[in-house]
């Protein structure tokens, strides 16, 4: 299954919402693959190991469920979760990508891929439109918590430094 979809950051029509800057989403991005434990409130343990530059490699226990991934990091740009396969997990791909299309607007789209095909099957379909709503769900959420960061200046080059 092959998904992604938008969400809007800044809206320069909407004088109510906040504009957020590209930076302050990019550290969003990368809080939430450093810390995901304030992102996914379900997840019991996240050991980050193996730093390199622009990558590094995470440890997330879900209870008996352990899943290991990679985090590859292009500055202001894209944040890259790569699962590779393991036990009864297939290899996927989680790409958030800062997306200006113009100097007011700036999106984040979030592209899926389980390394599965697409699905003929009715009851696999049926699961899979639920991931993807669960996907879009997740990702809502972890835009909201990136605004809330920036509005208590936890996003802020100066708080960070």
């Amino acid at each position: 299954m092959k998904f992604e979809h938008l969400i809007e950051v800044n809206d320069p029509l909407n004088p109510l919402m906040d504009t957020l800057t590209r930076e302050q989403v990019w550290r969003g991005l990368v809080i939430r693959a450093e810390s995901p434990k304030l992102f996914i409130p379900h997840l019991d343990e996240c050991d980050i190991s193996a730093r390199e530059a622009g990558s590094f490699k995470r440890r997330l226990r879900y209870g008996d469920l352990v899943v290991e991934d990679t985090v590859l990091l292009t500055p202001l740009h894209e944040v890259r979760y790569e699962v590779p396969a393991q036990g009864d997990i297939s290899a996927s791909r989680l790409t958030m990508t800062i997306e200006a299309p113009s100097e007011h607007m700036l999106y984040v789209r979030f592209s899926y891929d389980d390394g599965m095909g697409e699905s003929t099957d009715g009851a696999t379909k049926m699961y899979e439109e639920f991931k993807k709503s669960a996907y879009q769900e997740a990702d809502i959420d972890t835009m909201r918590i990136v605004r809330q960061m920036a509005e208590q200046g936890n996003l802020d080059a100066s708080y960070l430094n």
